[in-house]
C-alpha cells in the first residue's frame, strides 16, 4: 500500500529535521525514508527523540550528504551500514537498506546490504513496524498492512512468522514487550509460532534479553507482556521462577493461585508508583519486578498441613535468594540485583506488625533494614493485599496505615534513616584503649543493638553501657604484655 500522506493525517507533527534531511538526501540523488518505530509513533500521536531511517546511500555517501548539516556523527555501527547522528534534541541513525539473518547455531547477525525499501521492511519484525515515509514526497510505504494492524491492536509479521523469529529469537521476547508497551495482542499464528520455538530464546545474549525484559516490565501494562511470555512458553526459558508460580489448585481451592496473585501485586505496585518529583518515580523496575517475584519461593515451599492448610514457610527467604540467582543469569548489575532481591526478603515482614503489633525497637529494625528501599517497601507491602475480603483488606490497610504514622514519629525524633550507634568507632577505640580489630567491630554491633532496643543515648550513657559491655568481655582481663 502506497499514497501520498499530509502532515494533517497524522497524529502527531512531523519533525522539521525529517523533511529536512530528506531533502538533503534526494539533493544528492539517494533515496531516504522514515522507517520503523517513528513512523508508528506518529500514528499514536506521538513524537520520539529518536528517528531511524533507510536509504539506498552506502556509509560513506551518507556521511558526505550530513557532514555539513550534523551536529555530530559517529561511524560506530558502520560494519551494519549505520551511521549516527545528532541534530539539534534528536538522536538519528541512518542505515543503508539490509537484510539481516541468524545463523542457527550463532547469535551473532549476518549482515548483507539489500537493494530497495520493501525488501527492507520485509525484514523487519512486525508490520506495525514495517511502514515507512518516503522523503521528500511524504508517500506512506505500508506493504503488509501495518496501519490496519495498528487500528485493529494486534501483532503480526510481515512474513511467516517461524521465519521471522528464525532470523531473529529476539523479536519473540519484543512480541511480549509491544503488548506491554502499546497493548496488543499477539495474532494466533504468530503465537503458535512462538510456542513452537520458545526454545530458541536461549541462543540470544541474556543482556540482550535483559534489555527487552527491563522495557516490558516498565512498560504500561506489564501484565499483558508476561502473560504472553507465560502462555507460549517464553519464560520457561527467560523466568522459569514465574512459570512455575501456575500451581495446581487443589480442589478444596486452600491457597489463591499464586501466578494471578502474583499478576495482580505487580498491577497494583504500578499504580502505586508516583510522579517523577514523587519518592517512587514511574515506571520503577526495581518495585515492579519485586512485586512480579516476590512469590517465586513458593513453589519450592509448599506443603499442606495435617489441619488441611496449606503453608509456604520461609518462601521469602528462599524467593530472594531464587530472584538474586535469575537476575544474575540475565547479567543485570549487582545494585539492582541486591535492591531486588531484599525487597522479596523483606515482603513478608510487616505482616507480624498487623497481627501484634511492634515495640519501637522493631519499627527501627523495619525502617534500618529497608534501608534505602523503604518507600519501595511501603508500595510492594501494600500491593501484596489482593483478597476479595473486603474486611481482611480495610484491616491490614489500617495496619500499615499505623506503621507509616509510627514510622513518621520515630524518623521525626531520632533520624530512623541514619540510625548509627551512639559512639562512633574511633570513640570506642579511645575510650577502650584499643586499636582497631574483632574487638572493636563487637563493641560497635553492640552500640548499635542498644540503639536499636532502646533509641539514642547520651555520651555519657552509651559511654557507660560500652565500659559495662567490656567488662564482661574475656580480652578485657587479659595481660596487654
Amino acid at each position: 500500500m502506497m499514497h501520498l500522506l499530509e502532515n494533517s493525517a497524522l497524529t502527531a507533527p512531523l519533525p522539521s529535521v525529517v523533511t529536512e534531511l530528506g531533502q538533503r538526501f534526494a539533493d544528492a540523488g539517494h533515496e531516504l525514508s522514515l522507517v520503523g518505530g517513528p513512523v508508528r509513533d506518529l500514528f499514536l500521536g506521538r513524537v520520539s527523540p529518536d528517528l531511524d531511517f533507510t536509504t539506498d546511500a552506502t556509509p560513506d555517501e551518507t556521511i558526505a550528504a550530513i557532514r555539513r548539516w550534523a551536529d555530530a556523527f559517529w561511524e560506530i555501527g558502520r560494519e551494519f551500514g549505520t551511521i549516527g547522528l545528532r541534530k539539534g534534541s534528536f538522536m538519528i541513525e541512518v542505515t543503508t537498506y539490509r537484510a539481516e539473518a541468524y545463523d542457527p547455531s550463532s547469535r551473532k547477525p549476518v549482515v548483507a546490504f539489500g537493494r530497495s525499501l520493501e525488501d527492507d521492511l520485509y525484514r523487519r519484525d512486525f508490520t506495525i513496524n514495517a511502514m515507512a515515509l518516503r522523503l521528500p514526497s511524504m508517500e506512506l510505504v505500508d506493504p503488509y498492512g501495518g496501519v490496519r494492524d495498528l487500528q485493529a491492536g494486534v501483532l503480526r509479521t510481515p512474513g511467516a512468522p517461524s521465519s521471522s523469529f528464525s532470523d531473529d529469537p529476539l523479536r519473540m521476547m519484543r512480541a511480549a514487550r509491544f503488548a506491554s508497551q502499546l497493548k496488543v495482542t499477539v495474532a494466533p499464528e504468530v503465537s503458535a509460532a512462538m510456542i513452537d520455538m520458545a526454545e530458541r530464546i536461549t541462543i540470544i545474549s541474556a543482556e540482550r534479553v535483559r534489555d527487552e525484559l527491563v522495557k516490558l516490565i516498565n512498560g504500561p501494562a506489564p501484565r499483558l507482556g508476561i502473560d504472553i511470555m507465560v502462555e507460549t512458553g517464553l519464560a520457561g526459558f527467560v523466568l522459569p521462577e514465574v512459570s512455575a508460580l501456575r500451581l495446581e489448585i487443589d480442589e478444596h481451592h486452600r491457597h489463591k493461585d499464586v501466578y494471578q496473585h502474583s499478576l495482580t501485586v505487580l498491577e497494583q505496585a504500578c499504580a502505586l508508583e508516583t510522579d517523577d518529583d514523587g519518592a517512587v518515580p514511574a515506571p520503577d523496575f526495581v518495585l515492579r519486578f519485586a512485586a512480579l517475584m516476590h512469590d517465586v519461593g513458593k513453589p519450592a515451599t509448599r506443603k499442606f498441613e495435617p489441619s488441611g492448610a496449606v503453608s509456604f514457610r520461609h518462601h521469602d527467604m528462599v524467593g530472594a535468594k531464587l530472584t538474586a540467582k535469575r537476575m544474575k543469569e540475565l547479567r543485570f548489575d549487582n545494585d539492582s540485583i541486591k535492591a531486588v532481591a531484599r525487597l522479596v526478603e523483606l515482603h513478608m515482614r510487616f505482616y507480624g506488625y498487623g497481627e501484634a503489633g511492634w515495640s519501637d525497637s522493631a519499627v527501627r529494625r523495619y525502617v534500618t533494614d529497608a534501608g534505602p528501599l523503604l518507600e519501595r517497601l511501603h508500595r510492594l507491602t501494600r500491593s501484596d493485599v489482593t483478597t476479595r475480603n473486603k474486611r481482611k483488606a480495610e484491616r491490614l490497610a489500617f495496619a500499615y496505615d499505623d506503621l507509616e504514622v509510627r514510622i513518621a514519629e520515630l524518623e521525626e525524633r531520632e533520624e530512623l534513616a541514619s540510625i548509627r550507634p551512639d559512639l562512633d568507632g574511633a570513640q570506642i577505640m579511645s575510650l577502650l584503649g584499643l586499636l582497631p580489630g574483632p574487638v572493636i567491630g563487637r563493641a560497635y554491633r553492640f552500640l548499635l543493638e542498644e540503639r536499636m532496643e532502646h533509641g539514642p543515648h547520651s555520651a555519657e550513657e552509651a559511654e557507660a553501657k560500652l565500659r559495662t559491655w567490656w567488662a564482661a568481655q574475656p580480652e578485657s582481663t587479659e595481660d596487654p604484655s
